[in-house]
Protein backbone atom coordinates (compact mmCIF):
# COMPACT_ATOMS: atom_id res chain seq x y z
CA UNK A 1 0.00 0.00 0.00
CA UNK A 2 1.42 3.64 -1.30
CA UNK A 3 1.78 6.51 1.52
CA UNK A 4 -1.16 7.92 -0.43
CA UNK A 5 -3.56 4.71 -0.40
CA UNK A 6 -3.13 5.11 4.17
CA UNK A 7 -6.19 6.20 5.39
CA UNK A 8 -7.26 8.40 7.79
CA UNK A 9 -7.01 7.67 11.20
CA UNK A 10 -10.23 6.39 13.16
CA UNK A 11 -11.21 7.56 16.47
CA UNK A 12 -9.91 4.48 18.02
CA UNK A 13 -6.35 5.48 16.65
CA UNK A 14 -6.74 9.41 16.67
CA UNK A 15 -9.49 10.23 18.89
CA UNK A 16 -9.52 7.78 22.05
CA UNK A 17 -5.69 8.25 22.02
CA UNK A 18 -5.89 4.27 22.77
CA UNK A 19 -2.81 2.14 23.18
CA UNK A 20 -1.85 -0.24 19.83
CA UNK A 21 -3.16 -3.10 22.12
CA UNK A 22 -6.11 -1.27 23.53
CA UNK A 23 -7.41 -0.29 20.43
CA UNK A 24 -7.20 -3.20 18.05
CA UNK A 25 -9.78 -4.50 19.31
CA UNK A 26 -12.49 -2.50 19.88
CA UNK A 27 -15.44 -2.10 17.27
CA UNK A 28 -16.54 1.24 17.99
CA UNK A 29 -20.17 2.15 16.49
CA UNK A 30 -20.20 4.32 13.62
CA UNK A 31 -22.85 6.69 15.80
CA UNK A 32 -19.87 6.79 18.54
CA UNK A 33 -17.19 7.80 16.38
CA UNK A 34 -19.65 10.50 14.98
CA UNK A 35 -20.48 11.60 18.40
CA UNK A 36 -16.42 11.91 19.49
CA UNK A 37 -15.67 13.59 16.17
CA UNK A 38 -17.99 15.99 16.86
CA UNK A 39 -17.41 16.79 20.67
CA UNK A 40 -13.56 15.99 21.10
CA UNK A 41 -12.34 19.18 20.49
CA UNK A 42 -14.81 20.87 22.98
CA UNK A 43 -14.23 17.98 25.66
CA UNK A 44 -10.98 18.59 25.58
CA UNK A 45 -10.95 22.07 25.65
CA UNK A 46 -12.97 22.14 28.70
CA UNK A 47 -11.19 19.89 30.65
CA UNK A 48 -7.37 21.72 30.04
CA UNK A 49 -8.98 25.32 30.91
CA UNK A 50 -9.81 23.46 34.63
CA UNK A 51 -5.69 21.66 34.46
CA UNK A 52 -3.96 24.12 32.34
CA UNK A 53 -1.82 21.37 30.48
CA UNK A 54 -2.91 19.41 27.01
CA UNK A 55 -1.56 16.68 28.99
CA UNK A 56 -3.89 16.48 31.88
CA UNK A 57 -6.69 17.22 29.69
CA UNK A 58 -6.34 14.18 27.54
CA UNK A 59 -5.46 11.92 30.01
CA UNK A 60 -8.72 13.11 31.79
CA UNK A 61 -10.77 13.29 28.60
CA UNK A 62 -9.32 9.63 27.87
CA UNK A 63 -10.79 8.14 30.10
CA UNK A 64 -14.11 9.85 29.82
CA UNK A 65 -14.83 8.52 26.25
CA UNK A 66 -13.64 5.20 27.75
CA UNK A 67 -16.84 6.14 30.00
CA UNK A 68 -19.18 6.78 27.61
CA UNK A 69 -18.24 3.87 24.86
CA UNK A 70 -19.08 1.70 27.62
CA UNK A 71 -22.48 2.74 28.18
CA UNK A 72 -22.99 4.11 24.87
CA UNK A 73 -26.61 1.73 24.19
CA UNK A 74 -27.92 3.35 27.52
CA UNK A 75 -26.93 6.78 26.78
CA UNK A 76 -28.75 6.65 23.32
CA UNK A 77 -31.67 5.05 24.88
CA UNK A 78 -31.68 8.08 27.47
CA UNK A 79 -32.75 10.77 24.47
CA UNK A 80 -29.64 13.05 26.40
CA UNK A 81 -26.80 12.09 24.88
CA UNK A 82 -25.02 15.50 24.88
CA UNK A 83 -26.80 16.06 28.31
CA UNK A 84 -25.42 12.64 29.88
CA UNK A 85 -21.69 13.40 28.38
CA UNK A 86 -21.02 16.47 29.42
CA UNK A 87 -22.12 15.51 33.00
CA UNK A 88 -19.79 12.46 32.85
CA UNK A 89 -16.81 14.92 31.51
CA UNK A 90 -18.02 17.79 34.58
CA UNK A 91 -17.51 14.66 37.02
CA UNK A 92 -14.44 13.29 36.05
CA UNK A 93 -12.89 17.29 35.94
CA UNK A 94 -13.79 17.61 39.23
CA UNK A 95 -12.92 14.64 40.68
CA UNK A 96 -9.75 14.85 39.40
CA UNK A 97 -9.28 18.06 40.57
CA UNK A 98 -10.38 17.19 44.10
CA UNK A 99 -8.03 14.18 44.14
CA UNK A 100 -5.12 16.56 43.35
CA UNK A 101 -6.57 19.17 46.17
CA UNK A 102 -6.46 22.07 44.10
CA UNK A 103 -8.57 24.65 42.25
CA UNK A 104 -9.36 24.84 38.25
CA UNK A 105 -6.19 26.49 36.77
CA UNK A 106 -8.59 29.47 34.92
CA UNK A 107 -7.77 31.36 32.02
CA UNK A 108 -9.44 34.48 32.18
CA UNK A 109 -9.00 36.55 28.74
CA UNK A 110 -10.95 39.86 28.00
CA UNK A 111 -14.83 38.82 27.37
CA UNK A 112 -15.69 37.88 31.08
CA UNK A 113 -14.08 41.01 32.25
CA UNK A 114 -16.24 42.86 30.24
CA UNK A 115 -19.35 41.27 30.93
CA UNK A 116 -18.69 41.59 34.45
CA UNK A 117 -17.90 45.19 34.80
CA UNK A 118 -18.60 48.67 32.30
CA UNK A 119 -15.34 50.07 32.79
CA UNK A 120 -11.57 49.03 33.38
CA UNK A 121 -11.51 51.15 35.85
CA UNK A 122 -13.60 49.05 38.16
CA UNK A 123 -11.79 45.91 37.34
CA UNK A 124 -8.69 47.70 38.57
CA UNK A 125 -10.00 48.56 41.80
CA UNK A 126 -10.31 44.52 42.38
CA UNK A 127 -7.95 43.42 44.61
CA UNK A 128 -7.32 40.14 43.39
CA UNK A 129 -8.77 37.69 39.99
CA UNK A 130 -8.72 35.05 42.53
CA UNK A 131 -11.81 36.37 43.72
CA UNK A 132 -13.09 36.00 40.35
CA UNK A 133 -11.39 32.13 40.28
CA UNK A 134 -13.19 31.55 43.13
CA UNK A 135 -17.03 33.17 42.19
CA UNK A 136 -17.05 31.16 38.60
CA UNK A 137 -15.82 27.74 40.66
CA UNK A 138 -19.03 28.17 42.98
CA UNK A 139 -21.68 29.05 39.90
CA UNK A 140 -24.07 26.18 39.77
CA UNK A 141 -23.55 23.68 37.44
CA UNK A 142 -25.52 25.16 33.96
CA UNK A 143 -24.44 28.87 34.86
CA UNK A 144 -21.17 27.21 35.15
CA UNK A 145 -20.84 25.80 31.93
CA UNK A 146 -22.24 28.24 29.65
CA UNK A 147 -19.62 31.15 31.60
CA UNK A 148 -16.57 28.65 30.80
CA UNK A 149 -17.89 27.47 27.26
CA UNK A 150 -18.69 31.05 25.94
CA UNK A 151 -16.23 33.18 27.65
CA UNK A 152 -13.76 31.62 28.36
CA UNK A 153 -13.33 29.14 26.02
CA UNK A 154 -14.96 31.86 23.81
CA UNK A 155 -17.63 29.49 21.84
CA UNK A 156 -20.23 31.16 20.35
CA UNK A 157 -23.88 31.09 21.67
CA UNK A 158 -25.10 28.62 18.75
CA UNK A 159 -22.11 26.67 19.01
CA UNK A 160 -22.71 26.16 23.30
CA UNK A 161 -26.17 25.30 22.91
CA UNK A 162 -25.28 22.61 20.14
CA UNK A 163 -22.48 21.31 23.02
CA UNK A 164 -25.22 21.01 25.76
CA UNK A 165 -27.94 19.99 23.67
CA UNK A 166 -30.29 23.12 24.89
CA UNK A 167 -31.48 26.24 23.04
CA UNK A 168 -29.33 29.57 22.07
CA UNK A 169 -32.77 31.25 24.66
CA UNK A 170 -31.64 28.91 27.21
CA UNK A 171 -28.02 29.27 27.11
CA UNK A 172 -28.55 33.12 27.34
CA UNK A 173 -30.81 32.57 30.22
CA UNK A 174 -28.20 30.81 32.36
CA UNK A 175 -25.53 33.31 31.01
CA UNK A 176 -27.37 36.10 32.14
CA UNK A 177 -27.97 34.53 35.83
CA UNK A 178 -24.10 33.32 35.45
CA UNK A 179 -23.43 36.78 35.25
CA UNK A 180 -25.86 38.26 38.03
CA UNK A 181 -24.32 35.93 39.91
CA UNK A 182 -20.14 37.15 39.43
CA UNK A 183 -21.72 40.73 39.75
CA UNK A 184 -22.92 40.15 43.12
CA UNK A 185 -20.45 37.82 44.82
CA UNK A 186 -17.84 40.57 43.11
CA UNK A 187 -19.57 43.37 44.79
CA UNK A 188 -19.79 45.17 41.47
CA UNK A 189 -22.06 47.79 40.60
CA UNK A 190 -25.12 46.98 38.67
CA UNK A 191 -25.37 48.42 35.45
CA UNK A 192 -28.61 47.52 34.42
CA UNK A 193 -30.70 50.39 33.34
CA UNK A 194 -33.59 50.74 35.43
CA UNK A 195 -37.17 51.75 34.13
CA UNK A 196 -38.29 55.23 34.70
CA UNK A 197 -41.03 55.80 37.25
CA UNK A 198 -43.51 57.94 35.60
CA UNK A 199 -44.27 61.28 37.96
CA UNK A 200 -47.34 62.40 38.89
CA UNK A 201 -49.51 63.75 36.68
CA UNK A 202 -47.64 62.93 33.38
Amino acid sequence: MSHDDAQEPSAQEHGLGLSQSMYVPLDLPIDFEAFYLAHQEAFHAYAEVHFGTRAAAEEVIHEVFLEIHAGWTELLGSGHVEQGAWAIVRRAVRDRLESEGRAPAFIINGPIAQALAATKDRLERMQSTTGLYEAIAELPNRQFEVIVLRYLLGYPTSRVAWFMGIDERTVGHHLRRGKERLRVKLGLPDDRKKPKHKQKGE
